[in-house]
């Protein structure tokens, strides 16, 4: 697979000394949050994509804003071993995200089988599943909007949270049809006040 860079880089050097002290939080929060790259403490790199950069641009106006200070340059790299080593810092960095998301859906899936074992399958059941799984949704998809070059484990993890999803929509069958009550003339008679069929 080809990995467009044409586009360049960004490196990105934030210092928060003399700012409020929650900046340096936010700016490292928000620098995470976009999958940025640390070559050294205060300095990072991220590509260039246009919704990103305007992410960094805001960020940069923020941190002045607030008394720190901050650059942002544009920057080529012209080794394309160095690019590559760069593009595979990236990927790592997003494999091990991938990897945790893989890591913790056995439990949703054992948890599910558990419960219908058990016999708890029941909307209240579904509902708090169903809660579950759409955090496995919104953190794979965090993941994914910061993944830049399609980092491996990223379709193994896509496909994990669709089986989770598999799970959850049998689970919630299972539910309905232990909550429904049996329509007239079906297999099972529910019997009426006085005990009679």
């Amino acid at each position: 697979m080809t990995i467009d860079t044409s586009s360049g880089w960004m490196l990105i050097s934030v210092t928060t000394a003399g700012a409020a002290g929650t900046l340096r939080v936010q700016v490292w929060r928000k620098l995470r949050s976009l999958g940025a790259l640390y070559l050294q403490q205060s300095a990072c790199l991220l590509p260039i994509r246009p919704e990103v950069e305007r992410e960094v641009r805001r960020l940069a106006d923020r941190v002045r804003h607030h008394g720190g200070s901050s650059r942002v340059l544009r920057i080529q790299l012209t080794e394309q071993a160095e690019e590559d080593q760069v593009i595979a810092e990236f990927n790592a960095a997003r494999d091990a995200e991938y990897a945790e998301v893989l890591e913790r859906l056995p439990a949703f899936r054992e948890e599910l089988a558990r419960e219908r074992e058990r016999g708890r399958t029941s909307y209240a059941e579904v509902e708090e599943s169903e809660a579950d799984l759409e955090r496995f949704r919104s953190w794979l998809g965090k993941i994914a909007a910061r993944d830049y070059f399609a980092a491996p484990t990223g379709a193994a993890a896509r496909a994990a949270v669709a089986e989770a999803a598999a799970d959850l929509a049998a689970f919630e069958q299972a539910a309905l049809s232990a909550e429904m009550p049996a329509r007239p003339g079906s297999a099972t008679t529910v019997a009426d006040e006085s005990g009679r069929l």
